[in-house]
């Protein structure tokens, strides 16, 4: 008889929070949002919120934390937090501690590599965001990276 081992085990952890299903209209809704969960960290977070088919928030994912200037999350960490919530689309952000909005080439690069991966999957990623604790952020499909 052979021994059978888990290897990895698929598991989400629900935790609460005090904010209301929102939905989400424009890109600063959005950004709102994803100012509010990591604005103000100390270095880059990448945010998944998964969408119902109304456009409200139904999920908010901390999918990677990375260093001071860079977050390299994997499209496969992003699908994850997609299908677990049973999510219709999604948005994505991250923050740049240094309060400078602007893209990066990789940036630009990632965002293009999720759509990819979402329309491929069924669940397309309406915008790709860049925040930061002063209020400001760069919306990637406002620039016209997303279409």
């Amino acid at each position: 008889m052979e021994n059978i081992f888990e290897i990895v085990r698929i598991k989400q952890i629900v935790k609460e929070t005090d904010m209301k299903r929102k939905t989400i209209r424009s890109p600063e809704d959005a950004a709102e949002i994803a100012a509010e969960f990591i604005g103000d960290e100390d270095r880059e977070v990448f945010l998944v919120m998964c969408l119902n088919t109304k456009n409200e928030v139904i999920a908010v994912n901390r999918c990677h934390i990375g260093s001071i200037n860079m977050s390299v999350v994997h499209p496969r960490e992003v699908v994850k937090v997609a299908f677990l919530n049973n999510s219709t689309s999604l948005i994505v952000a991250h923050n740049h501690p240094s309060y400078n909005c602007e893209p990066s080439s990789e940036d630009i690069q990632m965002t293009r590599r999720l759509v990819e991966v979402g329309e491929i999957v069924g669940v397309p990623i309406l915008d790709s965001l860049i925040v930061s604790g002063n209020g400001n952020y760069t919306s990637l499909k406002e620039k016209g990276y997303i279409k």
